[in-house]
């Protein structure tokens, strides 16, 4: 029981670091934005709540956008370009960041498995985690919730940008309204509420759209959760040797937080590429 709390407390360890390292990027992006109305004011105040100014409203949307709370307290479409796409790179983590309610917990733990297989290629072992092996089936579970939430957001997404109705639902043109219509998708499926502000989504094509991207978003995933849980249970619990992997300390940390970054980084970098970054470069 020590063991796998400690464990539990490594998986947590690494879900606070993300969310702090957001809060800080998005924090001194809006603090330092380019402007000459930012300058004057001391930082990027359109659309921030005045009440707690940047600080209150930068630690807010970064930790509305790593659960699945679906709150905001300031307009995230006023956000800079970049700060933008940190928050909607928060929702396409899977919100483990701080982590949200039950979706975030069974995420980071399916990305913990996914750290144990890859360092268990490494060093040549079967890998196993809280006791149990990670076979092919369990990969298999594993790779279809990961491969499942940027299918449905990337597909609905390249959807509406290549029609022109539902692109012009879009306020803003170019890389801001990509950032608009990807934020949209990206809030439906991961179960989150929260909206860019800018968008016309009550059309009929985008609550048909949101509505699909909502059921193959959040149940597909809980399906597969329920399936890798059942295949776990049904293991016989095998003793730990010199060779297991350790789960907990800075060494597994290290790896799932690295593992975190590069699954949503190599999925959404494309599309966060030309719309928030695109935008924060312009």
């Amino acid at each position: 029981m020590v063991g796998d709390r400690r464990q539990g407390l490594a998986v947590l360890g690494v879900m606070g670091v993300l969310w702090a390292g957001a809060v800080l990027a998005v924090t001194l992006l809006e603090l330092h934005h380019p402007g000459a109305a930012s300058q004057a004011a001391g930082a990027s105040m359109e659309g921030k709540e005045v009440r707690f100014g940047v600080p209150g409203s930068t630690l807010f949307a970064v930790s509305t956008t790593g659960t699945s709370t679906g709150a905001v307290n300031s307009f995230h479409s006023s956000y800079g370009g970049v700060a933008g796409g940190v928050l909607i790179a928060l929702m396409g983590l899977g919100e483990v960041a701080p982590g949200g309610v039950g979706s975030g917990l069974y995420g980071i733990l399916v990305l913990a498995v996914l750290t144990v297989f890859v360092a268990g290629l490494m060093v040549g072992r079967t890998p196993e985690y809280l006791g149990k092996k990670v076979r092919a089936r369990e990969m298999k579970l594993v790779s279809l919730y990961i491969l499942t939430m940027p299918v449905v957001v990337l597909v609905g997404t390249a959807l509406a940008v290549a029609l022109p109705g539902p692109r012009s639902s879009a306020l803003n043109p170019g890389p801001h309204g990509l950032s608009e219509i990807l934020y949209a998708n990206m809030s439906a499926a991961n179960n989150n509420g929260s909206a860019f502000a800018g968008l016309s989504a009550g059309t009929d094509y985008y609550n048909v759209a949101l509505g699909v991207a909502m059921l193959l978003g959040r149940f597909v995933p809980i399906l597969l959760v329920l399936a890798l849980a059942g295949a776990f249970a049904a293991q016989q619990e095998v003793p730990r040797t010199a060779g297991t992997l350790p789960t907990h300390g800075p060494l597994f940390g290290s790896l799932l937080t690295g593992v975190t970054l590069v699954v949503a980084g190599l999925t959404f970098f494309p599309v966060l590429a030309l719309g928030p970054l695109a935008e924060g470069l312009a």
